[in-house]
Order: structure tokens, then sequence, then C-alpha cells
């Protein structure tokens, strides 16, 4: 399966929208550099939501875009809710993410919720931890990659083939 990054978007604070940048660093085990939500404490490192959900909350006549619900990557082509915890990504030419969680809490409504009465983001967006950095770029390939047996993940730790 394979998508492509529609936008990229980071906020210096969080619980707000963040603002699209053209590219970025995403750093091994942090996330994006710049953003709030970067971290080696947590393993929701990077958020990703589908312009599909966008779409979606656009049609009930919200004017929102990508970076509204405080995602880090929106994606195109890629339905990211059936991809199991553990699916590995390979972002642009370099980054290698691990799908650490599907959906999430949401504490307090957001703007969206009060508006639209419901937000995707909770639903619908996921969240990986970074195994290998590097440099991202809107327009960049997403590929989901094959998945291995166990055993594959637990042993030979120094010579993966990233």
């Amino acid at each position: 399966m394979k998508g492509r990054i529609i936008s990229i978007n980071v906020s210096n604070k969080k619980g707000e929208k963040k603002t699209p940048i053209q590219e970025a660093t995403v750093f091994e085990n942090k996330g994006i550099g710049g953003d709030a939500h970067a971290s080696s404490e947590w393993h929701r490192q990077v958020s990703l939501l589908g312009i599909e959900s966008i779409k979606k909350m656009q049609d009930k006549g919200l004017d929102v875009k990508p970076g509204d619900f405080a995602e880090n990557i929106t994606t195109e082509g890629i339905d990211l809710l059936k991809l199991p915890i553990g699916t590995r990504l390979r972002i642009g030419k370099d980054v290698l993410g691990e799908v650490s969680q599907i959906g999430k809490e949401c504490h307090t409504r957001c703007a969206i919720y009060q508006q639209a009465g419901d937000c995707v983001m909770p639903i619908e967006g996921i969240f990986i931890r970074v195994l290998k950095g590097g440099l991202i770029k809107v327009g960049d390939d997403i590929i989901v990659m094959e998945r291995k047996p166990l055993d594959y993940y637990l042993t030979d730790i120094e010579n993966r083939p990233y």
C-alpha cells in the first residue's frame, strides 16, 4: 500500500492547530523538529491523519484544512485505520516509523468539536514512534512495509534492513 504526504504540520504548543510547512527533519525516537509533541518520553511522537478524514468534516460544512486537527502529517491514499499497531511505514526516502496507537482519548473538547459536535482525529488519527529519522517533504511517498514475523523483530537487531 502506498500513499503520499499532503501536508507537514507543526506547532509550538500542545493543544493548538498546527501550521503547514514544506519540509521537516524527523528525529529518531523523538518526532518532528520544532513540534511541541516531539518527545522521546512517549509513543505518540508523530501523528497522521488522512485528507479523506478532513474532507468528511468539510462535507459537514466546516472550514477546515490540514493541520487544523493538530496532526503532524496529513496523508492521502492510505487507509490509516486498517494499519495494525506495529505496522512499519517508510516516509520519504529515509524515515521509518512504527504505528504505536490508533485514535486517542480526547480529554478536552477542541474548537473543531465545539463547532461541529464531532472531531475525526480521536477516531481516525494514528500515531507512530520514529525508528529512523531523516528529512521529509510535502509530496513524498509513504509506503506501508511488508509485515515480518515476530522473530524477525526479536533477532539480528543490528543488521535490520531499514
